[in-house]
């Protein structure tokens, strides 16, 4: 396995991603493709730039708590039980009920999201913050897709398109993003290239919207970003903050050769 990312910002590769202990230890291998200009065309260069069977695909603000890469190989066992030809394992998933399944930190809220599975979870859509692929021929980034958002959505529907399931498995881990005040025209672009893409699928959900064939949830969940602004903006953490730090307090300081963390109380998404 290897670990690739892009990134166009050095000091929160160096925060985050690369204080993670598998990838100092060199357990996970980093591959970096510096500021790309899309998701789908820098994660293609990633795969072309390695053979490894399974690529794990993170931003530059995720930690990965010690052990963690322990864990995705127990995980992966769980869903091969299951699922012996899957495509994606995302540690935040949305299923087809627009339930979110986790467990994450996320510095931007403040808080843990997901509800934690007792057994692999099919999703319909994963947040980008880390997608786990396993190598198919045909499963690889749209570069007909610009910007940066939605490609968890459609990297997961062109897996089952080919016949390779996605799931959710417990991987716990510290997303350090930013506070975001707003949805911009880039998003727009991306709700309504994949609206369109996959309109016989829909409706679908993403993270942050419902995709649905009229496209008017776009506008509720913009409006309701511009409403909700200086809350959230109360409840976000600094993304300076070590993500050591989050990750010890929420029980995650270690997660390999012990059991798996206990299954908490699920927490709304």
């Amino acid at each position: 396995m290897v670990i690739g990312c892009l990134s166009n910002n050095a000091d929160i590769l160096s925060a985050n991603l690369m204080l993670s202990p598998a990838v100092r230890s060199g357990a996970l291998k980093l591959v970096v493709e510096k500021n790309p200009t899309s998701a789908a065309t820098g994660y293609n260069r990633i795969l072309d730039r390695t053979d490894a069977p399974i690529v794990i695909l993170a931003h530059h603000d995720v930690f990965l708590p010690d052990g963690w890469e322990q864990l995705l190989a127990r995980r992966i066992a769980e869903v091969e039980a299951v699922d012996p030809d899957w495509g994606i394992i995302a540690p935040y998933g949305i299923d087809e009920h627009g339930t979110g399944w986790g467990p994450v930190w996320s510095s931007s809220i403040g808080q843990v999201v997901g509800r934690v599975a007792t057994e692999p979870v099919a999703i319909k859509s994963s947040d980008e913050l880390l997608i786990v692929l396993r190598r198919h021929e045909g499963l690889r980034f749209d570069e007909g897709m610009a910007h940066f958002h939605f490609y968890g959505l459609d990297i997961v529907q062109t897996a089952w398109a080919l016949g390779h399931g996605a799931w959710n498995v417990p991987l716990p881990l510290v997303h350090n993003d930013r506070f975001k005040g707003d949805l911009g025209e880039d998003y727009a672009q991306g709700y309504h290239f994949v609206r369109k893409k996959w309109r016989a699928q829909l409706p679908l959900h993403s993270p942050t919207a419902k995709v649905s064939w009229h496209g008017l949830h776009l506008r509720g969940v913009r409006k309701r970003m511009r409403e909700s602004v200086e809350h959230r903006k109360a409840i976000a953490v600094a993304a300076e903050v070590d993500p050591r730090i989050h990750a010890e307090r929420c029980g995650w300081e270690t997660l390999g050769g012990v059991p798996a963390p206990a299954i908490r109380p699920a927490l709304a998404s």
